[in-house]
């Protein structure tokens, strides 16, 4: 159905598909204790950012220099961890409205292609999505993850060289779809000249995500005509 693929879906995960309210952490909590002997009492912000910004972050406020040996370790403790939730992940949160439906209808429209660009880790991104059965029509290959860069906008860059790459195409900015919750999701989408969806089921809301830029707002992905009529006009 994608052999001759003209617009790029790339998805943010955490509170625009799902919802897993304090799993991360829980996660940095255990990885940080493991990989850095660090006793994590305050919790980072987590929307919208990378997985190399937070663990930068967390490793510098707590007096220890992060190197790239260590932020590797804070994250195969992280993945650790997640390997270990995977079978329960389900049981801690949700899909949200119209996630699954969203995924579904555009899969099944010509020249459509959908993947990833989330702070998550590779590893984690699979087990969240495939926890709640939202897995199978994204591409996992050619998406932007938060150990590529600390700059959300680079994710963008990376998810669309990768998709070129293997589809043998390009991707005008136009034709490139960034859907997430946050500003930060707005901005990678406009520095990159693509369509910059928000969706209100996270920390922000409409007016906030309109502020930022976003070309099109939804209070949740359920009403799946107007998710297909707005990412492919």
């Amino acid at each position: 159905m994608n052999d001759d693929p003209n617009r790029l879906v790339l998805w943010d995960i955490d509170l625009t598909l799902i919802e897993l309210p304090g799993i991360g952490g829980s996660w940095y909590t255990e990885a940080l204790a493991t990989a850095a002997g660090i006793d994590l009492t305050e919790m980072p912000k987590f929307a919208g950012r990378t997985e190399l910004a937070i663990t930068s972050e967390l490793l510098t406020a707590h007096g220890v220099e992060p190197t790239g040996a260590l932020v590797r370790h804070v994250w195969r403790e992280l993945i650790s961890a997640s390997t270990r939730s995977r079978p329960t992940l389900s049981e801690h949160g949700r899909a949200l409205p119209g996630a699954a439906d969203a995924l579904t209808a555009l899969a099944a429209r010509d020249g459509v292609v959908q993947s990833l660009v989330t702070g998550n880790l590779p590893e984690i991104a699979e087990h969240k999505l495939s926890a709640f059965g939202l897995h199978a029509h994204l591409d996992f290959e050619i998406g932007g993850y938060g150990s590529f860069s600390a700059h959300r906008p680079d994710l963008v860059e990376r998810a669309v060289a990768l998709a070129e790459a293997k589809h043998d195409t390009r991707f005008a900015p136009e034709a490139v779809v960034v859907v997430g919750d946050t500003p930060h999701d707005v901005e990678s989408a406009l520095r990159h000249g693509a369509m910059a969806v928000g969706v209100a089921t996270g920390w922000f809301g409409g007016d906030e995500l309109r502020e930022s830029g976003a070309h099109l707002v939804l209070d949740d992905l359920s009403d799946t005509t107007a998710v297909l009529s707005g990412f492919l006009s």
